[in-house]
């Protein structure tokens, strides 16, 4: 295959020109064939092959070998002399013969220096000023080589990694995968991490990097690109320093597919390395644990992540179990598999979502303690479990869990953000505040948002709010729970008009589901139109008698047209459901009309909110 660009020099070419062989990756670079293939293996060069082909047919992207080649110039001219990528054709053919060890064109000038002043203090007798003056040059150019003097990177941001398959269908494993290695760097105290929800805004984009390191708030991006071919994997990886995009490290790592998650923990351990982070000796053995899976088990449960991840209707949330189940049908031990079935119950069973209670929230308490007993170090286990038992009202219990899972991964947006909920329903909403602004710099786009918005607004303070809601909904506005809770924020407010745009999308993205619709029901009455309200709350009940429809809704329905005496019939039968809407009693505005009386003293109660832990 000839020159795709025949005439152009290499500067003057597309960025992302794919080089379709060894040839022509090799007369990009200005070198032979054997000295491409050479850099390959020693000097991670990013190659790729291509999937459903002959054995060697590779290609390369040309903007991934010009950022490659920039982090290793110095080392690759110290090679054989010339500046990389300049090499004259006169000399292709000596390229090919490697030099003999020791020699001074293979040494790095920097060593080889190091190594005459060495020598030149052991000959004058090897005193000991003239070798601290060597031992000191050297340490020196070590510094620089390293790049020391550089600020140290407290902070980064893995970058979704690209599909390079050429297949839509396979971007499920480039997400699983980078969501893999993010989850293994949240596990390092000293290192924080920004979650995948916010990284994900960044999918496919061609911001540059200084710009996506500010928006994030991070000292370093890690970039880089994910390929399958049969049972083989192939993961390319770089570092990049934000504030001035300059390259730290780059690096390619191939594995057999059922070694995939040795394969992660491998990219993750390499790049705490070369941030050159402190570990203690947990998140050492942590970083590094690995198993052998099934290449059917990790598919299927990357499957299943990926249809949650991209579901908003109940329908679209259950489409994702079946591919969890067969995760653990193909091998009971993988735990993460757990993980994501009892992710999905536990959302199903949110008021918002409106699943029965009764006949989810066993199924994933049972997902969340097998979870655990498979493996005790997962923390979105321990997150899951403490949310069920925070459900059940057993609030000492629960908060023991989210601190296991905080010392697990304290570095986790979602263990933040649900941990602050704990602290909120307990009307500690100064304590939840500090740790939802903490889950600020860990998903600066997304659950900081919501989550403080949330809780803003449970503490009354509406404005600010607003402010947090629509700065998330600015950047994402089809983000359902930032449209919901902007809705609850407005009616508070005293601006339902303004109110009903968002719940009415809410209804239509949710699938007409009854949370939206209980709380669009006090939108309406408050704005004036009580007709609208009546005329949803019928159908709300008559819903109710065709199937499951959450007690939540009607609480919320029935406060919001202002008939109390229904709502404390509906907070009954919610108590009896152990539904989501009893946790905020102590903190939720909309039962202020409600506080007065002694039967819902009783309630607070019995759910056991009048006291501390």
């Amino acid at each position: 295959m000839g020159d795709p660009s025949p005439g152009i020099p290499p500067s003057e070419r597309p960025a992302e020109e794919r080089l379709d062989s060894w040839k022509e990756i090799a007369a990009y670079l200005g070198r032979d064939v054997t000295t491409v293939q050479r850099w390959e293996k020693r000097e991670g060069m990013p190659v790729h092959r291509h999937v459903h082909d002959k054995r060697g047919s590779v290609y390369a992207l040309s903007s991934e070998l010009d950022t490659w080649r920039e982090g290793r110039r110095e080392r690759l001219e110290a090679e054989d002399g010339h500046p990389a990528g300049e090499r004259p054709a006169s000399a292709e053919s000596s390229a090919a013969t490697p030099s003999k060890a020791g020699s001074s064109v293979a040494e790095p000038r920097q060593k080889r220096a190091v190594r005459l002043w060495l020598l030149y203090a052991l000959a004058l007798g090897g005193s000991a000023a003239v070798v601290a003056l060597a031992l000191g040059y050297m340490a020196i150019t070590r510094s620089r080589a390293t790049g020391a003097g550089q600020p140290r990177i407290r902070s980064l941001a893995v970058l979704p990694l690209k599909n390079m398959s050429g297949d839509p269908g396979q971007d499920y494993l480039a997400d699983g995968l980078t969501e893999a290695v993010i989850g293994r760097l949240s596990q390092i105290r000293d290192l924080r991490v920004v979650s995948r929800t916010s990284v994900m805004s960044f999918k496919d984009t061609k911001t540059p990097v200084p710009e996506i390191a500010k928006t994030l708030g991070v000292d370093a991006i890690v970039e880089g690109s994910v390929i399958r071919d049969g049972s083989q994997i192939r993961v390319y990886a770089q570092l990049i320093r934000g504030a001035t995009d300059t390259h730290l490290w780059s690096e390619s790592y191939d594995r057999q597919f059922e070694d995939v998650l040795a394969l992660e923990s491998d990219v993750a351990q390499s790049i705490a390395t070369k941030v050159q982070v402190s570990l203690t000796g947990d998140e050492q053995k942590r970083l590094g644990a690995s198993r052998p899976v099934a290449p059917e088990v990790y598919e299927s449960y990357l499957k299943g992540e990926f249809a949650y991840e991209k579901s908003n209707t109940r329908a679209e949330m259950e489409g994702s179990v079946p591919y969890f189940q067969d995760a653990i049908r193909r091998d009971p031990t993988f735990a993460p598999a757990y993980v994501g079935l009892a992710t999905v119950y536990n959302d199903l069973g949110t008021v918002l979502v409106g699943g029965p209670p009764a006949e989810l929230r066993p199924k994933e308490l049972s997902a969340a303690r097998k979870a655990v007993e498979l493996d005790p170090t997962l923390a979105e286990a321990h997150v899951l479990l403490a949310d069920e038992l925070q459900r059940q009202w057993h609030w000492a219990e629960a908060k023991d869990e989210y601190k296991r899972a905080l010392e697990l991964k304290p570095n986790d947006a979602e263990a933040q953000a649900a941990f602050a909920r704990w602290l909120l329903v307990q009307g500690r909403t100064d304590e939840a505040l500090a740790w939802a602004q903490r889950g600020r710099e860990l998903d600066p786009l997304a659950v900081s948002g919501v989550g403080i918005g949330w809780i803003l607004f449970q503490s009354h303070r509406y404005d600010e709010a607003l402010r947090e809601l629509r700065s998330v909904l600015a950047a994402r506005p089809d983000n359902v729970q930032g449209l919901w809770f902007l809705g609850f924020a407005l009616i508070a407010d005293n601006r339902p008009k303004e109110a009903i745009p968002a719940l009415d999308k809410v209804v239509s993205m949710t699938g007409r589901s009854p949370g939206a619709l209980g709380v669009l029901i006090r939108a309406y009455a408050h704005a004036g139109r009580r007709q609208d309200a009546l005329r949803l709350l019928a159908e709300l009940n008559r819903r109710r008698k065709q199937g499951y429809v959450p007690a939540g809704a009607l609480v919320n329905a029935y406060l919001g047209v202002g008939d109390n005496e229904q709502a404390f019939a509906w907070l009954e039968q919610a108590y009896k459901e152990q539904s989501n809407i009893l946790q905020f009693l102590k903190v939720h505005p909309y039962f202020d009309p409600l506080r007065g009386d002694p039967r819902f003293a009783n309630l607070v109660h019995r759910v056991g909110l009048d006291q501390s832990y």
